[in-house]
């Protein structure tokens, strides 16, 4: 009773991993992200700052009431899902939860999504309702009168002809609200694959998979408080977006700085010099793109604010690591998720980090490295990564085959290649089809790809695996010089970089 207890009050540390805890049945997440922030003086922290305006946990939970007040009225139902294919703004949020607080199933989906996309996407998921800033709704008009379940359209902006506008609508509706009382073991959101291995998959959430995950990274990683405002450079329709400009921060009552415009390098350091956050969340690519920017313009912006910087999405190398550290005197913490795994579970930790590693395990998850056949592998062997957890997804939206290639006796192939080191740290590699073995020896393009980037001419680069003229695979290098650079003048020292690496990894020198 004590953990039931401590769900329905205002505790703000769970402690899920430990032995003991126990969820109550009946269970809906908007309890923690948003209603235990209701009462008394949290109630009037910032939640959200977009732009020059700054929103309260109190504006927010009335915003999504209304707007779960809204979709209640245009026949959205307990389990419906709900398309949200909006920028990122307070309404994204508030939609998102709103839909959560009444039982249905908010689905982001990518701005940038054909209308092909949408098309798949909207019958996919049988959506009852989508939500679309009107600049966007003509990619839907071909889709919305062959989608059997969709009942109408809300644009956001301006009124389109036989949709519902959100603003009126949320004008319309009353800020009074009740919980719906979802199973933990309910539907609590989706997210959709990137499709890269075929058509996207979407990957179905409970309501009790976060519970289990955010705060074990929000405490264990950086010791995340309610004092923390943070700025993610990914979009809110993304996993790592998702997770960490609004499921972290509305976990802890902390605030998020939101982004509508592209991710520039010029933008982002705008707004940490505006707003000043505490955390900054990127991937490698935009580390790299911030550094490149800040070297041509021979700027030094003001980062002062921010006491930690996390990256994840792809594997951060060594030689971007140490040049943002020399820059800024702050280190990248590298950490490996997924959208089916719900949340970062592996990372590096202030003061333990190892250079081209993704880190260790937190608390609640077990990873195994494994080979071909499923069987365990020694510290240091190269092989697919498994990792069990509460966190996992319950299933591909009707893909029982799928599923059932991915979740392995309460396991999850991630299809993440690397090893794990004897002190427990994993070494990303490679995506499971993307590694090539190259005169019979493994071949990671991570590593061909690091042993590249630490040569100052380079920018950013990519390898791949193509077929020579004896139909033999080699690997293939494509890389962008920084300003200054010519190929004639560094094509002999990256032939040397390469070289270097390939005797590093036993491998014929001219490959």
């Amino acid at each position: 009773m004590a953990a039931e207890a401590t769900m329905i009050g205002n505790d703000l540390m769970l402690h899920p991993w430990e032995s003991g805890f126990k969820l109550p049945d009946t269970f809906n997440m908007v309890s923690l992200l948003l209603e235990r922030h209701l009462a008394g003086p949290q109630s009037e922290r910032s939640a959200i700052i977009h732009k020059n305006e700054t929103i309260s946990y109190g504006e927010l939970g009335c915003m999504a009431n209304r707007i779960g007040n809204g979709l209640r009225q245009l026949g959205v139902a307990p389990g419906d899902r709900v398309i949200l294919l909006l920028h990122d703004r307070p309404e994204f949020i508030a939609l998102f939860l709103g839909a959560m607080k009444i039982g249905a199933v908010p689905v982001p989906i990518n701005m940038l999504a054909t209308a092909e996309d949408l098309d798949y996407f909207i019958n996919d998921s049988q959506a009852a309702v989508v939500v679309v800033e009107s600049e966007l709704h003509t990619r839907l008009t071909p889709i919305i009168a062959d989608a059997a379940h969709l009942k109408t359209v809300v644009v956001h902006g301006a009124a389109v002809p036989g949709t519902t506008e959100l603003s009126q609508m949320m004008k319309d509706a009353s800020d009074q609200l009740d919980v719906y009382p979802t199973a933990k073991t309910d539907h609590s959101y989706w997210l959709y694959t990137s499709g890269t291995t075929g058509r996207p998959k979407g990957v179905v959430h409970y309501h009790k998979d976060l519970v289990h995950a955010v705060e074990a990274w929000g405490q264990h990683v950086v010791q995340f408080t309610p004092e923390d405002r943070v700025l993610c450079s990914s979009k809110l329709f993304f996993s790592y977006g998702l997770n960490n400009a609004l499921y972290l921060p509305l976990y802890y009552g902390a605030s998020v700085i939101l982004n509508p415009d592209r991710p520039l390098p010029e933008v982002i350091l705008g707004l940490i010099e505006k707003h000043r956050p505490t955390g900054f969340f990127s991937v490698p690519t935009a580390y790299g793109q911030i550094l490149n920017y800040l070297e041509a313009i021979n700027q030094a912006p003001d980062l002062s604010s921010l006491r930690f910087c996390i990256s994840a999405g792809e594997a951060l190398p060594g030689s971007l690591f140490q040049r943002w550290k020399k820059k800024f005197d702050i280190d990248i913490l590298d950490g490996l998720g997924s959208s089916e795994a719900g949340f970062i579970y592996i990372s590096n930790r202030p003061g333990i980090v190892k250079e081209n590693a993704s880190g260790l395990a937190l608390p609640g998850y077990a990873i195994e490295v494994r080979d071909e056949l499923g069987k365990p592998l020694p510290a240091g062997e190269l092989g697919e990564l498994y990792v069990s957890s509460q966190t996992l997804f319950a299933e591909y939206w009707q893909k029982p085959d799928k599923t059932a290639e991915t979740l392995v006796n309460g396991w999850m192939k991630t299809g993440d290649m690397g090893h794990i080191d004897a002190e427990g740290y994993f070494f990303y590699s490679a995506r499971a089809n993307d590694s090539m073995k190259v005169s019979g020896i493994w071949v990671s393009p991570l590593e061909v790809e690091n042993a590249l980037l630490s040569h100052p001419s380079v920018a950013e680069c990519a390898v791949v695996a193509m077929q020579d003229a004896m139909d033999l695979i080699k690997p293939k290098a494509f890389v962008a010089l920084k300003s200054g650079h010519t190929p004639s003048d560094d094509l002999g020292e990256l032939e040397a970089a390469c070289q270097r690496e390939a005797r590093a990894l036993q491998i014929p020198a001219r490959h």
